[in-house]
């Protein structure tokens, strides 16, 4: 048998990921095995993966397959959408494109769009993953603005802020003055400025 002298990725791994699915290798029920899991941290719906993304899962990739080795009862959740912000962000420039301004319509108008959008971009994510070579029960994908899943992030919001584990107040944010949102972070490009620095005197007494 010859055999090439260079990898060829399109006679070799389109072949065997369709056989992975086919027998269902990488689907996961509980049982009698030490469970392991992992969800993806969702990238946001904003069009491709990027490399920190081919790098994060190709991370997760190689634990959840180790795991599966070892004898656990794996399990890889994918996801999509962990922070609408920047989805939002692509669906107002979008509409903008095309002379539509999200002012101009109702929340269930703009969540049309939104939905669109995800339908779009989500499934060109969900489809990079799988030529990556992931080993997710796909069979479990979940979207952040699925029903259940939102239903389930507000109760959770609830439950702590009922416990005093989480409050709201006025505080200082990162304020974005186009999508009029508070924004985490991460989300801010830092630059320094020679300016002044204020002391607030308060008077305490009445």
């Amino acid at each position: 048998m010859e055999i090439a002298t260079q990898y060829q990725p399109q006679n070799i791994e389109n072949k065997w990921y369709a056989f992975w699915l086919e027998h269902n290798l990488f689907s996961s029920q509980p049982d009698g095995r030490k469970p392991f899991s992992i969800v993806i941290p969702p990238p946001n719906v904003t069009g491709v993966l990027h490399m920190g993304h081919m790098l994060n899962n190709t991370i997760q990739d190689i634990l959840v397959r180790r795991a599966r080795m070892m004898g656990f009862n794996a399990v890889w959740v994918p996801g999509t959408d962990h922070a609408s912000i920047a989805t939002e962000a692509k669906v107002v420039n979008f509409l903008k494109e095309q002379g539509i301004d999200k002012r101009d319509l109702t929340r269930e108008e703009f969540l049309k769009y939104a939905w669109e959008w995800k339908e779009k971009y989500g499934g060109i994510i969900l489809k990079q993953l799988r030529k990556l070579g992931a080993s997710c029960d796909w069979k479990r994908t979940r979207f952040t603005m699925d029903p259940e899943m939102s239903e389930g992030v507000i109760d959770v919001f609830v439950d702590l802020y009922n416990k005093g584990k989480i409050y709201r107040g006025v505080r200082m944010v990162n304020w974005d003055p186009k999508a009029l949102t508070a924004v985490s972070d991460e989300e801010v490009v830092y630059q320094e400025v020679q300016s002044k620095l204020y002391y607030v005197r308060l008077n305490m007494l009445r």
